[in-house]
């Protein structure tokens, strides 16, 4: 028996912050809880001053010269930066495209379902991207094909933008409608 390779999946990255004796930098920029900046100074000297209001030094910006660190309570700042990529992420809109197929031949009624449909994607915010398929013969009559994708979207009641304008594709033709 043959044993399958699955690769795990990966983890995201999430940005570890060195604290107290962890940052190796000789100078630091130091805020405080309150936000107010302490200045430039001694890595040991921050150390101690954090250490003495009984919190930690957080080096939040490693990048910067000298690197930026805030005295803060680690587990708390760890908390707060958890809850704003929650936040991020959640206020971020999620934009799908849903896929509507015609054909040459579709009966009136099925356009008028697909009409629907097409409009029910487009009131709740999604992309549609509508497929014309040619299939044997049908493919001799490309500007009948192409036509009657025009006629489709154009019965589209509900206010939309063409983000992609109809164009060929091995299988017949294709348009991206977004909502307005």
């Amino acid at each position: 028996m043959r044993r399958r390779y699955k690769p795990k999946p990966r983890r995201q990255f999430k940005p570890k912050y060195r604290i107290n004796e962890y940052i190796r930098i000789p100078t630091v920029f130091v805020i405080d809880e309150t936000g107010k900046q302490l200045g430039e100074m001694n890595t040991s000297v921050a150390i101690e001053i954090a250490k003495s209001r009984g919190l930690d030094l957080v080096e939040v910006s490693p990048n910067a010269n000298p690197s930026v660190c805030k005295i803060a309570d680690y587990g708390k700042f760890q908390y707060t930066q958890a809850k704003q990529t929650r936040q991020q992420k959640a206020k971020q809109k999620k934009t799908e495209t849903k896929g509507v197929r015609l054909g040459v031949r579709t009966d009136s009624h099925d356009l008028g379902f697909k009409k629907k449909q097409t409009e029910k994607f487009l009131s709740k915010g999604h992309k549609v991207k509508i497929e014309l398929r040619l299939r044997g013969r049908e493919k001799a009559h490309q500007d009948l094909a192409k036509k009657n994708l025009k006629d489709f979207i154009d019965s589209i009641e509900i206010p939309h933008k063409i983000e992609e304008d109809i164009k060929r594709f091995p299988g017949g033709f294709n348009s991206i409608i977004a909502p307005e």
